[in-house]
């Protein structure tokens, strides 16, 4: 079918004679062959959101619709692949056009022509559903690419080989319930605004450990929910998502790159191929896959890139592996969305977003999520959605984090303040919150130690007791607090300098493991008993305050090595009573 452009309005076109379009159907606009999507339907008009620029274009010209939705390709070739917003190989891009991408450059998302090693592990014979593993691809050396039965293909296998085979060609042939044989190859594709089906979701009842401890310790995401980092311009927000991207304790990390600054990109790209994931000793980028739609590429694109990357996402986590899925950041995502709405004369809500804006954050959080998945086999697999919100002048009042804070139940406040002070991660402890901590106590007194969520609290208590007590201080001075608060100020100073405070560029303190974060927190709160304890003996404060050997210790306690934690912070602790204990006579105090 064949339309011809009535009106050209920057990434939005009108085109008329679409009446057997359907919504979400891709066309191609002029003869440059320009990638489009319908997203409204009048009549026989239809707009269409361009991916690619549209200068030149103009009315009169022909719009062919293929008949589909946008949707990716799923098969081997994903890992360490770059893509821009609809899927398009950057890599393959760059060599065909140079950096800058020609309109209407046509390339298939993935190697068609590579052929892969293909190792059965069904049966002929067996009768299988959708979801079940034919069998397995090493796509990487740390991920093993899960070939699926595709959706509503259920049926007898009639027969498998082995061998080396490109995505397009046969792998397996089944026949169908109804009776139909279709041969399978080892290539999906799926319309990405459509959520993959499951067979049940389940509550989430574990964390996604990333080893920092601010994170961990005090605002722990659950593996399967959706957290949010918003803060203002330089607080660190990509920062917290490279950290989680390279420690997070995920299977595969999907990292779109939403609307964000070109070189930012260039550091994932130049970085995540060098670093060492800790769990493979192989580079990072053997599971990950970067999704890059920067500030300067088209905007409906941006758009478009959320749901790539929540679809491949989804689609790894139906081979029952833990995803992390990164999107940095979905404030550009949504500022796409307002553009989009403006053209198209829509109503505006707040701020002049869309009406339907908290819905659209709605679709996209709720695809992520622990579940097991289809096929007889029983697997889970999970997706942890973990966005950058960017408001503008730090104003989380605005539409955007409003919106994602109804939806999401972990938020990791980013303080400026923090951040020109040189504190990183600066994730605020006074705003942040988790609402899954009370839902994994069970996990972490069963793994973990049952003594780690009063550590929790009382980290939590002491931090919020120093902000109280800095507003007396501020007022009128030190002196007006008692010794005991002083105790409370300097064990809080110790949690947010030593603990808190985590070095990404630190070969060790970069990652702390959740024992490791335990003993930590119990070196703080024996110290805290202790001078405290002193103090009621009749210890003098100024000498309690004078123990700089036993700080210094405390301090370096992050910079020791996780196989030498256990000995070296019982050392510490044991210290602690010694030295407090020698204030008071060599009185045992806690």
């Amino acid at each position: 079918m064949q339309g011809k452009v009535v009106k050209v309005s920057g990434p939005l076109i009108v085109a008329e004679n679409m009446a057997d379009s359907k919504l979400f159907d891709v066309v191609r606009v002029s003869e440059k062959k320009l990638i489009g999507e319908i997203i409204e339907l009048r009549g026989d008009r239809a707009s269409v959101q361009v991916y690619e620029e549209t200068a030149g274009i103009g009315p009169g010209e022909a719009v062919y619709s293929t008949g589909a939705p946008l949707s990716v390709e799923l098969a081997p070739g994903l890992m360490e692949g770059i893509f821009d917003g609809i899927q398009r190989p950057l890599t393959k891009l760059v060599e065909l056009s140079g950096d800058r991408i020609e309109r209407g450059t046509e390339v298939s998302p993935l190697d068609h022509s590579k052929k892969w090693t293909f190792v059965p592990k069904a049966k002929v014979g067996a009768v299988l559903s959708a979801g079940d593993i034919l069998g397995t691809v090493q796509e990487t050396p740390v991920v093993e690419h899960r070939i699926m039965v595709p959706y509503k293909t259920d049926g007898e296998l009639l027969s498998i080989e082995a061998g080396d085979f490109t995505i397009d060609e046969p792998i397996a042939t089944i026949r169908k319930t109804n009776g139909e044989v279709v041969k399978v190859p080892m290539l999906q594709k799926w319309p990405v605004r459509k959520g993959r089906p499951y067979a049940e979701k389940i509550a989430p009842s574990e964390p996604m450990v990333t080893g920092q401890r601010v994170i961990d310790t005090l605002f722990p995401v659950a593996r399967g929910g959706c957290a949010a980092v918003p803060g203002p311009f330089g607080s660190g927000k990509t920062v917290v998502q490279h950290q989680l991207a390279k420690w997070a304790d995920a299977d595969i990390i999907v990292y779109v790159g939403c609307g964000e600054r070109g070189n930012e990109m260039t550091d994932v790209l130049n970085e995540f191929p060098e670093l060492i994931d800790p769990k493979s000793g192989q580079p990072l980028m053997k599971r990950t896959v970067l999704i890059a739609n920067t500030s300067d590429m088209p905007v409906a694109a941006r758009e478009a890139s959320i749901y790539t990357g929540i679809t491949i996402a989804e689609y790894f986590r139906d081979m029952g592996y833990n995803v992390a899925i990164m999107a940095d950041s979905s404030s550009r995502w949504a500022e796409a969305l307002r553009e989009m709405s403006g053209r198209l004369e829509e109503m505006p809500g707040e701020e002049g977003y869309p009406a339907y804006l908290s819905s659209r954050l709605a679709g996209y959080y709720e695809r992520a999520g622990i579940v097991k998945v289809l096929g007889s086999e029983g697997r889970r697999g999970s997706v942890t959605a973990i966005s950058a919100v960017s408001p503008p002048g730090g104003d989380l009042s605005e539409p955007v984090s409003q919106a994602t804070l109804r939806i999401v139940k972990v938020f990791w406040g980013l303080s400026s303040a923090l951040a020109y002070k040189r504190h990183f991660p600066a994730i605020d402890w006074l705003i942040s919150y988790s609402l899954y901590a009370d839902r994994l106590k069970d996990w972490y007194d069963n793994n973990v130690s049952e003594r780690f969520e009063a550590y929790r609290s009382f980290a939590l208590r002491v931090l919020q007791e120093e902000a109280n007590l800095n507003e007396i201080v501020r007022l009128v001075g030190i002196d007006a607090v008692s010794y005991h608060d002083r105790i409370t100020l300097e064990t809080a100073k110790i949690i947010r300098e030593d603990y808190l405070h985590q070095n990404a560029f630190h070969e060790v303190d970069t990652f702390t493991s959740l024992q490791k974060q335990c003993g930590m927190l119990e070196i703080i709160h024996t110290y805290y008993d202790c001078c405290n304890a002193a103090l009621d003996k009749g210890a003098e404060l100024s000498d309690i305050l004078r123990l700089a050997d036993l700080r210094e210790r405390i301090g370096r306690a992050k910079y020791v090595e996780e196989q030498d934690a256990e000995s070296a912070f019982a050392d510490i602790v044991f210290a602690i009573r010694q030295q407090t204990q020698s204030l008071c006579g060599g009185e045992e105090l806690c």
